[in-house]
């Protein structure tokens, strides 16, 4: 019984310290696609303000 007692103390602990890691990369990912959404704003700002297409879409000039 005792033995059932340790496992289960020691699958509880396990599962606390997944939640807690879950739980930071859950704001961790929130973080980022706030960071790239910005970007992709600001970069389609940028090709509506300049009216030209982004160099990485262009073909390489030796073509």
């Amino acid at each position: 019984m005792q033995h059932l007692e340790e496992k289960i103390a020691h699958l509880t602990r396990t599962v606390e310290d997944l939640s807690d890691i879950v739980a930071r990369q859950e704001t961790v990912l929130a973080m980022l696609n706030r960071r790239v959404q910005m970007l992709m704003e600001r970069e389609a700002e940028r090709e509506s303000r300049d009216g030209q297409i982004a160099i990485g879409d262009r073909p390489p000039p030796h073509y």
